[in-house]
């Protein structure tokens, strides 16, 4: 059991139960030893809901990524392919299939889409001539993934895209589809609200989805008194501004990826391998962020400034608690002493961790150019010059900084300034394309599409964002303390 999926108000480890049992009923049906063959982009999600031990203990001997040609050797009766509905990955299947059926002894084929079984890809696969291989294909509902004991993810990338760019409603049906699945271990929520068309959406998808099993009474008490629903288009600013937590600059600068971060490894090698510089590690430090660690749970959400003195107090706790080995004298001192010292050798490892991963992220935040950056959003969301052409843009564009970046800083004052005055805007992407390639200009229309570059409209009702701040007075919120 995941402990730390429970620590919160709602113990969703009922949830990851679920779909492990459901997992472990579709490997049961495949009799004799297994190998697995991962479409690479499951192998995250599916890590946070069945260690290799689970999969183990279901005769799973094999594990293989997928890819083209054939397969590795393997004595094992059954061959799973555990992939998305996706036609590019049938290709495939069907090439490591048709390279089997080659070999001998035969081996029995089974597949099991995850969260959805495709009609399409069927058909691909029958076009291949390869359907008849396959003994069972089913699909996996992992529609809501737990990752900490406050936080489910539907680990969907392309939900926006899909949305607001291709008008494919498929993400919401599966968002609603995992929201029903929760009601059913947690009780019918009573009330849902929401903002946005894509939350109507989702909420009708879920009353259709309650009428087609009326006769079923869900007779578990509500553990939800509300769910909110809410489009992303209702605040494009959040996603695109700096995130200044701790956990959030881990992720900015570093990127978390179900749950696990991958950091540069010297900070992490001991002091006297780093003094003298010979050995050094150079495979990257993966570490595991969630709740389970009691000092992350703390500093996580705290602005990062605040983290240093945090991470000091709890360096001079644990000092003293070692300290106590001193003071002990009988033995019964002796021994509770010892039945701590598993615990507290454990804070010291991670407060070791977070605090070279405090020195890495001090590095980038006291750079100049981290500093300039937070400044320009910061006079954006404040609503300065955001009608212009602003000069750190322009020097991030002329030095060829990262595309992404001046991606997020062009977007935050389009959308802080209702729009871009179409001049300015016209520079922009002139310069942009000019400096990154002119294969840009899809990304730029795709921007435009979704609301998150736009030509600033004429009209009344054309508010900027700093005049919404100053009417529900949030603007001393936004503002951030650069000097501290």
């Amino acid at each position: 059991m995941a402990a730390h999926l429970s620590y919160g108000r709602v113990n969703l480890n009922v949830l990851r139960e679920a779909v492990r049992r459901e997992l472990r009923e579709f490997l049961d049906k495949c009799a004799g030893s297994k190998a697995i063959v991962w479409d690479e982009y499951l192998t995250g999600p599916f890590g946070l809901i069945a260690q290799y031990s689970l999969l183990k203990e279901h005769e799973v001997e094999k594990m293989f990524t997928l890819k083209g040609s054939r397969l590795p050797p393997a004595d094992v009766k059954n061959i799973i392919f555990f992939v998305r509905p996706r036609l590019e990955l049938m290709d495939i299947i069907a090439e490591n299939v048709l390279s089997e059926d080659r070999r001998s002894p035969a081996r029995d084929f089974h597949i099991l889409f995850v969260p959805r079984r495709s009609l399409l890809c069927e058909q691909r696969l029958k076009d291949q001539g390869v359907l008849g291989s396959f003994i069972h294909r089913e699909e996996y509902s992992l529609d809501l993934i737990p990752f900490d004991g406050d936080l489910l993810s539907m680990e969907s990338e392309s939900a926006f895209k899909e949305c607001y760019l291709e008008n494919d409603q498929t993400s919401l049906y599966h968002a609603a589809k995992g929201l029903m699945t929760l009601q059913a271990l947690y009780g019918t929520i009573p009330q849902i609200f929401g903002k946005g068309e894509c939350a109507r959406q989702v909420a009708n998808m879920m009353i259709r989805m309650k009428r087609e099993f009326t006769g079923s009474q869900n007779s578990i008490f509500p553990v939800f008194d509300t769910l909110l629903l809410l489009d992303r288009n209702v605040d494009l600013l959040t996603p695109l501004a700096t995130q200044l937590t701790y956990e959030g600059l881990i992720d900015e600068i570093y990127g978390i990826q179900n749950s696990y971060v991958k950091l540069p490894p010297e900070k992490f090698a001991p002091k006297k391998q780093g003094e003298s510089g010979k050995d050094l590690p150079t495979e990257a430090k993966k570490l595991q962020l969630n709740s389970a660690e009691e000092l992350y749970a703390e500093i996580r959400d705290k602005n990062f400034n605040a983290v240093g003195s945090v991470l000091s107090k709890k360096a001079k706790i644990i000092s003293a608690a070692f300290e106590e080995r001193h003071n002990a004298k009988t033995v019964g001192e002796i021994k509770q002493f010892v039945s701590q010292l598993p615990h507290m050798q454990a804070a010291r490892g991670s407060l070791a961790n977070h605090t070279s991963i405090a020195e890495l992220i001090k590095d980038i935040t006291t750079s100049e150019d981290f500093f300039d950056k937070l400044t320009v959003e910061q006079e954006f969301m404040s609503g300065i010059d955001t009608d212009k052409v602003n000069n750190y843009i322009e020097d991030c564009i002329a030095q060829k900084h990262p595309l992404i970046k001046i991606l997020r800083l062009v977007c935050l004052q389009s959308v802080c300034n209702s729009g871009l005055k179409q001049k300015v805007l016209d520079y922009y992407k002139r310069e942009i394309l000019q400096t990154y390639g002119y294969e840009h200009m899809l990304t730029l229309n795709n921007l435009e599409q979704a609301g998150l570059l736009r030509p600033q409209m004429g009209g009344r009702n054309n508010y900027l964002f700093s005049d919404l701040c100053k009417v529900i007075k949030i603007i001393n919120v936004l503002r951030l303390d650069l000097n501290s």
